[in-house]
């Protein structure tokens, strides 16, 4: 079945203006144009605004939207990863919504409220803001490797603010067993490891014992990466890489202890 563009917009509620826009930079093209010039769309044209429409609602731009379609992917895909980046947004709204209510309460209650959960859930909203939040380290990353970061990985908000939030809990939980004096070895620390790498292989990319030895032993030797972690608790950077050479070693005993 065919529906002209007033029949799509109706269905979708993108004004016929913003379908002829789509349309023009080849984001949408309808199905077929009749001699009359009247634009029709099919089952696929309705899928793939349905895909344009998920993606607009986590504030991809239109041109990486029209890279991510036209990629070639299969629709349970795109659908699988729209489903987890919007998932990820609605958790990081309920913390918000927890902590906008917590404030109320401190504040009819009179009482002051802990300063870090004051802002408990905000994260970076948009590309540009995440851009400006990485330039200093990937300027790093330039000139130290010649790897340019910006341009290597796509900047989705929903899914970098999952990964800041994971990441510092992760170094936070490390840097208080160190502090606590637990031994790296401990099954505590192992426990923390195990769940940081299962985080990034699901949402980054696969990641087992050997990768995230690799990982901090790089943090080791880079100054940018090795002061960030310092800065968060004195010897943090070598109490990260030993508990995780020893998970990597006990993972495969051929690996050197």
């Amino acid at each position: 079945m065919n529906y002209t563009v007033k029949e799509v917009s109706a269905l979708s509620g993108v004004t016929v203006k913003t379908l002829h826009h789509y349309h023009k930079i080849g984001l949408l093209p309808p199905a077929e144009v009749t001699d009359a010039g009247y634009r029709l769309y099919g089952d696929e044209e309705l899928k793939r605004l349905q895909h344009i429409l998920f993606y607009k609602e986590l504030d991809f731009p239109l041109a990486q939207i029209k890279s991510l379609v036209d990629g070639g992917r299969e629709r349970l895909t795109h659908l699988a990863e729209q489903e987890k980046l919007l998932r990820a947004r609605r958790e990081r709204l309920d913390e918000v919504m927890n902590t906008l209510k917590a404030t109320i309460n401190h504040e009819k209650a009179g009482e002051t409220m802990a300063k870090e959960e004051m802002f408990r859930g905000f994260g970076l909203d948009s590309e540009e803001a995440w851009r400006e939040a990485l330039e200093e380290q990937n300027q790093h990353l330039k000139e130290t490797y010649d790897y340019d970061l910006l341009e290597s990985a796509a900047i989705i908000p929903p899914a970098m603010n999952e990964l800041a939030e994971e990441s510092a809990r992760f170094m936070g939980a490390m840097a208080e067993a160190l502090r606590s004096g637990i031994m790296h070895r401990d099954e505590r620390v192992r426990k923390l490891l195990a769940d940081h790498a299962a985080f990034l292989t699901s949402r980054v990319h696969p990641t087992g014992a050997a990768e995230l030895a690799a990982q901090t032993r790089f943090f080791l030797t880079d100054a940018f990466h090795l002061q960030m972690l310092e800065s968060q608790q004195l010897g943090l950077a070598y109490y990260l890489a030993a508990a995780a050479d020893a998970w990597a070693s006990d993972m495969s005993p051929d690996l050197p202890a």
